[in-house]
Order: structure tokens, then C-alpha cells, then sequence
């Protein structure tokens, strides 16, 4: 039995897919569902940067500080300063703004964050295997041991329709940080422009968490931004896609045309 959902929510949709034995409950997967799309409901009011009532847009404007907010903004502060750590500074939300007034947007960590932590309740739910998609951000798990894995397609930045690679994973999470979907919008935290090196970059890992962080640091950074993977995120696999050349580069990367079936 294979089951799925759509909603749009933080602006993209949002995709739930469950497959187990044909005897399911379906009141604990219909109620992990709905946990699901609550919890990622609650993080765009709280996180949206596009949202005038969010709590980062208050604290951008002065109108709260990280005390007043939601416990879960204290959460992802605590986080930003440990990817801001762990990456030498390729990943720093905080952002150059008018009169050089830094600007607070999370979000290229939010996503992964609340995606990894929203799948949990599909996780819980037995005998059954799930992933989570949100825009190209996969959260997945497989439990039985003999289930098939899921087979993650990564897009070509170029033309959305073709696959690059396909991924055979039976958990963690795979994040893509790319101008496919909302063109330039990731910054140099060195300079505050655009990153200009490549297309999309495609990390694969335990985490989906730390790969969203890993994918949109690698993106800021630029050139050597495999070597540096390599040396700072060694549990993780990467795909990047440069952006004058279209050049492909990256480990265990395996072409393909695309599979049915395949999740994207």
C-alpha cells in the first residue's frame, strides 16, 4: 500500500509519501500526516521572512528580541551559531542589510530543520516506511528490512525535467541549494552578493538538517567547495552543477534518465 498528500505551505508544495502492508492503521498515519502539516504551518508563521508578523520579521524590525520570541527561535539561533561554526563562516544568516544593519534570515536552515523535525511523526508510525518533501529538501526513512529503498532523483538546474543522478536511500535526507526555483537568492556572507559559482549543489546524508546547512554553505563558498565538503563533512555526499560550464562533479554520482516513479 502506497499512500500521499500535497499541501503548499512556506510558498512551494509539500508532498507526504507513506507505503507499508495493505493492513495499515490509517487513524495513526492520517494523524501523522496532519502533525506533519501543522508543524511546518507553525514554522512558516514563525520563520517566514515574507510574513510581516513572523517572529524573525519582528526581530528584524526592532519590534522583539530572540527573549520575547517562540521557544523553537531560540532553537534555531542555537543552530545558526553551530553552522556558522562548523562551516568557517560559509553559512552565516546573518546578512548585510540597508545602512549595513545586519538582517536575520534563517532560512537557509529553517527548512531542512523543520523538515527533518516534522518527518519524526511519520517515523513513529510502524512497520512503514515515509518520506517528506519540501521543494527538493527529502526527508526519508525505510523500516521493514526487506522494503525497497527510495530511489531520490536530482534534477538537472538547466531543464527540470531531465535527472542528473538518482540515489537509492533507505534514510537521512537529501537537501539541494540551487537558482532552479528562486534564482540568485543565496549570498556570499564574505561580501553580501550573490554566489555566482554554480547552477545547484546536491548534498545526501545521515541529516537532512546538516545537509541543507552543508548544500548552502558549499553554494556560498564557491570554488573548492568539494574539497572542502570532503575535509568538513565527511558522513555526506555532494553533487554540484557549475553555472557557466554546467559542469557535473561530485562523489558516488551514478547518471541515470529518469526512473519511474522517482521522487524529485
Amino acid at each position: 500500500m502506497k499512500r500521499s498528500w500535497v499541501e503548499q505551505i512556506m510558498g512551494m508544495p509539500i508532498s507526504v509519501c507513506v507505503r507499508g502492508p495493505g493492513t495499515a492503521d490509517d487513524s495513526a498515519i492520517s494523524a501523522a500526516v496532519r502533525s506533519v502539516f501543522e508543524q511546518l504551518r507553525e514554522v512558516d508563521r514563525l520563520f517566514s521572512p515574507f510574513r510581516a508578523d513572523s517572529e524573525i520579521s519582528k526581530m528584524n524590525r526592532h519590534l522583539e528580541t530572540a527573549a520575547d520570541c517562540h521557544p523553537l527561535v531560540d532553537e534555531v539561533l542555537d543552530l545558526c551559531y553551530e553552522a556558522r561554526e562548523r562551516t568557517d563562516g560559509s553559512f552565516d544568516p546573518w546578512l548585510p542589510g540597508p545602512r549595513d544593519v545586519p538582517v536575520f534570515d534563517p532560512s537557509g536552515l529553517v527548512k531542512g530543520w523543520a523538515v527533518e523535525r516534522a518527518a519524526r511523526a511519520l517515523a513513529a508510525v510502524e512497520d512503514h516506511d515515509y518520506y517528506l518533501n519540501a521543494g527538493g529538501d527529502i526527508a526519508l526513512g525505510v523500516r521493514p528490512k526487506a522494503a525497497a529503498s527510495w530511489r531520490i532523483g536530482v534534477e538537472n538546474p538547466f531543464d527540470r525535467t531531465q535527472i542528473l543522478a538518482v540515489r537509492e536511500l533507505r534514510s537521512g535526507g537529501i537537501a539541494t541549494s540551487g537558482t532552479a526555483a528562486r534564482g540568485a537568492h543565496i549570498r556570499d556572507p564574505r561580501t553580501g552578493r550573490p554566489a555566482g559559482t554554480f547552477a545547484s549543489v546536491t548534498v545526501i546524508g545521515p541529516s537532512l538538517l546538516w545537509a541543507d546547512i552543508y548544500a548552502t554553505a558549499a553554494f556560498a563558498r564557491g570554488p573548492g567547495a568539494l574539497r572542502w565538503l570532503a575535509k568538513n563533512a565527511g558522513e555526506y555526499e555532494a553533487i554540484t552543477v557549475e553555472r557557466m560550464t554546467g559542469r557535473v562533479a561530485g562523489m558516488h554520482l551514478v547518471s541515470t534518465s529518469s526512473p519511474p516513479g522517482t521522487a524529485r
